[in-house]
């Protein structure tokens, strides 16, 4: 069955450069076999219609409920404003002047009355958090605040600690700079592959102070091009791909450099050279990389292992990834001791792959004894527990959720 869009009133108002019509457009087009129609008593009899409040901010995953469920009127999280519904064709003119606020309008029968919540569980794989789904009223008024949450929505919720708390201001105005300017992600992206490139370069001849710096840029932008990304809904397939790539392969081939650049290499262990230390760096990254590829393919579970319990989404803040390790290496810089700094990122990086395959094997063995793979995050959907520091940390508690 054909689903066609129609969009009831509109706004001018533009956030992160959009108005909400451009926006719809962008996020019905990420989802399959829904097209646009500007009058509803021109569809087909057997089609059915996709309503939507233009003056509306709406979150991608109400949009994908409403794609795949019909007979549903969606109202806003209070229960009282009808704010979207999916009918059929015949039942669409009606049910558009009863969306529009006209007197007299009646709900029509057979319709399903549904709030965000009901259309999904508010935990987030991909973003790794859990966040409320919601409909938001734009208004000139609230036009700061709901730039706002649209970044904070566009942000993971378990990552490191860099990432997670010295990051987002920054990168907000970052972002709010390149919506102006006209800046798309991938040339963030590609700056960032520019950085990475340099940052090697420098940390190779021994500029390390300069290699750190631009390292630490990359990283910034690193942050900024997933966030344009999402805030202006353009990303892509090749975006993900080179941002990702990036991600993954640059940051041993840093500690390769930094330690040609080093003058000398004592880590004051016997038998520890720099060509062995350099080696169990890269097959200890390689190997927790390979772990949490395992968790998600050979385990099968939805979800990063890092959102499996609250034990994981801490060590996640401070696992030898990238910024925690350009952490180590900047302490030892500038206690004057880089090779030391590269020896604590040797240890971090064993220690933390062993712990990931410790935790693998755990999920294995809860695997093997029937049991479920299950988020703690989507778990407090089911039973809240309160306030509790895992959840100040990494679930949106702005509005109430349900799984």
């Amino acid at each position: 069955m054909k689903l066609y869009a129609h969009l009831i009133q509109s706004s001018a108002l533009r956030l992160w450069g959009l108005t909400p019509g451009q926006r719809l457009r962008r996020q019905l087009a990420q989802l399959e076999g829904i097209d646009w129609a500007n009058d509803l008593e021109t569809l087909p009899a057997d089609a059915e219609a996709l309503l939507l409040r233009g003056d509306q901010l709406y979150d991608q995953r109400i949009l994908a409920g409403l794609a795949e469920r019909s007979n549903l009127l969606v109202f806003d999280h209070t229960g009282t404003r009808p704010v979207a519904a999916r009918v059929a064709a015949a039942a669409a003119p009606g049910l558009r002047a009863l969306l529009a606020g006209q007197p007299g309008a009646r709900l029509p029968p057979g319709l399903r009355s549904v709030t965000p919540a009901d259309l999904d569980s508010g935990f987030d794989s991909k973003l790794r958090k859990l966040s409320p789904p919601r409909v938001r009223p734009i208004d000139a008024a609230g036009r700061s605040a709901l730039e706002r949450e649209l970044f904070d929505d566009a942000y993971k919720g378990i990552t490191d600690l860099i990432t997670k708390w010295l990051w987002p201001l920054p990168a907000r105005w970052a972002t709010r700079m390149c919506v102006r300017l006209g800046i798309r992600p991938n040339q963030v992206t590609a700056l960032s592959w520019l950085l990475a490139l340099l940052a090697a370069l420098l940390f190779s001849v021994g500029e390390l102070g300069w290699g750190l710096v631009a390292g630490w840029l990359m990283t910034f932008l690193d942050t900024v091009d997933g966030k344009l990304a999402r805030v202006t809904l353009t990303s892509t397939r090749f975006g993900n791909l080179f941002d990702h790539l990036l991600d993954q392969i640059h940051p041993p081939f840093w500690y390769l450099a930094w330690g040609l650049g080093l003058a000398s290499y004592d880590p004051g262990i016997p038998g520890l050279g720099l060509g062995l230390s350099i080696g169990l760096i890269f097959g200890g990254y390689i190997a927790g990389r390979l772990v949490e590829a395992a968790f998600r393919r050979w385990l099968k579970a939805p979800f990063s292992i890092f959102a499996w319990r609250r034990f994981d989404s801490y060590t996640r803040l401070i696992t030898a990834r990238r910024n925690p390790s350009l952490i180590l290496l900047s302490a030892g810089a500038l206690a004057g001791r880089p090779d030391l700094g590269l020896a604590a990122v040797l240890a971090w990086t064993l220690g933390s792959s062993a712990l990931l395959l410790l935790r693998l094997g755990l999920a294995w063995r809860q695997r093997q004894r029937g049991g479920e793979l299950r988020s703690w995050l989507r778990e407090i959907g089911d039973r809240p527990q309160g306030d509790t520091l895992a959840l100040r940390w990494f679930a949106d508690r702005r509005a109430p959720h349900r799984a």
